[in-house]
């Protein structure tokens, strides 16, 4: 598959790490040569120093050829206008990374393909829904729905109070059982496990379920200690904390904390008393956190532009008694540490992003795509075509590679958890999680 990506930001950088995984044909453009020597010499990719919005460019990287344009430079009009080029020189798809929000509005969607632009992207908004998940669940790391919560996905982080470690998982999560453990992450390792494997103390495990077992998967976790959250507190008033606040649920009582007093009198103007009470100070000092009823918050959510901030801010929290803590960081070589520091809720917007536009490369019918950045492994959700291979036997005679799982299925609206005995049938919405596998070996069973 042919990629071209131009930007080599955050997102852009990110993306092409992750897509060049898969073998692809990417190039990766920038107008800025040092940008793109930035780049680890390991990457399979070819860069090119030329301008996004130059048609020439565009017709040197083989735009005309390309499966894939992808337009995540930090201007958003360069990038809707690339994009626009590159439809009108043949790409097949589009994507444009946005910052205005209005432009993500449903009835707009035809009129942006009318200009070439097939899928925008706007970061912010798609974090925010990560955080909100997070935080109607405060004994979760990590929750995903997958057709209006017919199935859940919940990456929860195991406890001394949790009553199904160190036995066999064959033992604990047969077919029977209302869950799976698709996922493991333990330390440094990612395990897609067998029967065999079991649980440890302080495994972050994800496990798929469906709605009504939720408070069993809690109770059997050790979590029914833990609190609803009422009362959050917010130390950053950037784009993704207006999104985030916009959409929480309205019974959770939200307080910003935001240094710069400029910003705070546009955050008046951007929510209304109901949605947050916005309070100018420094959200890292602890005598402004007493006044402001630390001590009676169940959430802490730091997304201030510095990862080192708003680590060492949700430490803090945690310290003065709040049990839910999330952090946006940014910054790729802080997560892995933000992890081992039991900061909770990570959010990283490029990684979020990147999941976003990942899904586009595939050519099944792929309905949703995740990377659990955690656990640095996938999760996608599938639908079988007729005839397709996935279709012909059941799962435990199908010789899935070694790193796959198939963790549930939604059929009729219905989820259901897939055991060895499942038949999957044509049109079944199937959740595959694998790890260190081409996604493309995936791909072909569904076909």
């Amino acid at each position: 598959m042919k990629i071209i990506i131009a930007g080599a930001y955050a997102i852009g950088t990110y993306l092409a790490q992750l897509l060049s995984r898969n073998n692809n044909d990417i190039i990766l453009m920038d107008d800025s040569s040092d940008r793109l020597e930035q780049l680890g010499a390991d990457l399979d990719l070819m860069t090119l120093c030329a301008s996004c919005t130059s048609i020439t460019s565009l017709r040197d990287a083989g735009v005309e050829k390309s499966d894939l344009f992808i337009a995540v430079t930090p201007d958003e009009s360069r990038n809707m206008t690339s994009c626009t080029l590159a439809k009108a020189l043949g790409a097949k798809k589009t994507v444009a990374k946005i910052d205005n929000f209005e432009y993500t509005q449903p009835e707009l969607e035809q009129f942006f393909r009318t200009l070439g632009v097939t899928s925008l992207i706007y970061p912010e908004m798609l974090a925010a829904k990560d955080i909100n998940n997070g935080l109607k669940m405060s004994w979760v790391r990590q929750r995903w729905d997958v057709h209006g919560g017919a199935l859940v996905m919940l990456g929860i982080k195991l406890r001394e109070t949790s009553e199904i470690l160190n036995e066999p998982l064959k033992n604990i999560s047969g077919p029977n059982d209302p869950y799976h453990v698709v996922a493991i992450k333990r330390g440094d390792e990612t395990i897609i496990p067998n029967g065999n494997d079991e649980l440890k103390l302080y495994d972050l495990a994800y496990f798929m379920t469906t709605r009504q077992y939720i408070p069993y998967i809690r109770k059997i976790v050790g979590k029914e200690h833990y609190v609803d959250v009422k009362n959050v507190m917010v130390m950053g008033g950037g784009r993704t904390a207006v999104r985030a606040v916009k959409t929480m649920p309205e019974y959770m009582d939200v307080k910003i904390i935001e240094i710069d007093d400029k910003r705070c009198e546009h955050l008046n103007e951007l929510l209304n008393e109901k949605q947050a009470m916005v309070i100018n100070g420094d959200g890292r000092d602890i005598a402004l956190l007493t006044e402001e009823g630390i001590k009676n918050t169940q959430a802490f959510v730091a997304l201030t532009g510095n990862a080192e901030t708003n680590i060492l801010a949700c430490l803090t929290a945690k310290r003065l008694g709040v049990r839910k803590t999330v952090a946006m960081v940014e910054n790729m070589d802080y997560v892995s540490m933000a992890e081992s520091l039991d900061i909770g809720t990570i959010i990283n917007k490029k990684a979020i992003a990147a999941s976003h536009i990942y899904q586009m490369m595939l050519d099944a019918n792929v309905q949703n795509v995740r990377f659990l950045m955690n656990a640095n492994a996938d999760v996608a959700e599938f639908i079988p075509s007729e005839g397709a291979k996935v279709t012909t036997k059941p799962v435990k005679d199908l010789g899935l590679p070694y790193g796959v799982t198939l963790g549930g299925l939604v059929r009729n609206g219905e989820g259901v958890l897939i055991s060895g005995n499942t038949r999957i049938e044509a049109g079944d919405s199937v959740m595959v999680f694998c790890h260190n596998v081409n996604m493309k070996k995936i791909e072909n069973l569904f076909n």
